[in-house]
């Protein structure tokens, strides 16, 4: 297995992709960094926590995010981690110029795991640069997942949002945030969907999830964590994390090999809601 190189390293490979396998502690991070080469980061154990100034990125066991080159990026990592992550030069990979979680299927996963016993320097006319292309193909296939919480470009409404995610509630509404703004209703929900790109309700409940996700990986029960959340019964969390998700929270209770059919398959954006 390639493990540990060094970020110029990878930058110098004369090939389009690189794979490489690493492990790490609990609570282990990586602070800001950037590489030309966008990466694709998959857990294949645990449970991480990507940064940008554009928001946050949770990424649940078996699953993994685009990171597009040049994205200033700090991880951090709830639980033991087991990574594999693709770097794909410039023009190469065909995702978006956004950070995104993405469902990874059982092909992708263990292409994911083969690639990083793959030479650096693998010959692209055989087997291995067969199998990295496929690797490319599946990569730009595999499914968006809503998993981003986003965070707004002004002061006042940033700072209120880093505070929320801080310990995030579906007890706060609209109104309690319009009256701490100062600001009618009105105004605070369309500057709200105008900085952040999603309705105040869509935001809380990512929010939310986003707080929930190494909470249940690590095994806590649903009902405190529903509970904790502010969800009136451990139903109502678990129906809006199915809607979200496609799967059951129990899903992060398993140790699956590779990802499930009901979690691949969930869905690239939410669809749309009342405002409360």
């Amino acid at each position: 297995m390639v493990r540990h190189m060094r970020a110029a390293q990878i930058e110098t490979v004369p090939r389009p992709v690189v794979a490489i396998g690493n492990e790490y502690p609990t609570g282990h991070q990586h602070p800001a960094h950037s590489h030309e080469r966008a990466q694709f980061l998959f857990a294949e154990r645990g449970t991480m926590l990507v940064w940008t100034e554009h928001g946050a990125w949770m990424v649940p066991p078996t699953q993994g995010i685009w990171i597009p080159g040049g994205t200033v990026h700090s991880i951090h990592m709830v639980g033991d981690v087991a990574t594999r992550s693709v770097y794909l030069d410039p023009g190469v990979g065909s995702r978006t110029l956004e950070c995104q979680v993405v469902g990874v299927g059982p092909l992708l996963a263990q292409l994911l795991v083969a690639a990083v016993d793959v030479p650096t320097e693998y010959d692209q006319a055989g087997r291995d640069g067969r199998l990295m292309m496929l690797l490319m193909d599946e990569i730009a296939l595999a499914p968006a997942l809503p998993l981003h919480v986003p965070l707004p470009r002004s002061d006042k409404l940033a700072q209120r949002c880093s505070q929320f995610l801080k310990s995030p509630t579906m007890n706060n509404t609209i109104d309690d945030w319009s009256r701490d703004l100062g600001l009618s209703r009105r105004s605070f929900t369309r500057l709200f969907r105008h900085e952040v790109g999603l309705s105040f309700t869509d935001w809380q409940r990512r929010a939310c999830l986003l707080s929930a996700l190494p909470r249940l990986s690590q095994g806590e029960r649903v009902t405190t964590i529903a509970l904790d959340l502010g969800y009136a019964t451990p139903n109502a969390f678990t129906a809006m994390f199915r809607r979200m998700m496609g799967a059951a929270p129990s899903i992060l209770g398993r140790t699956p090999r590779t990802t499930s059919p009901e979690v691949m398959s969930a869905a690239s954006c939410l669809p749309p809601h009342r405002e409360r």
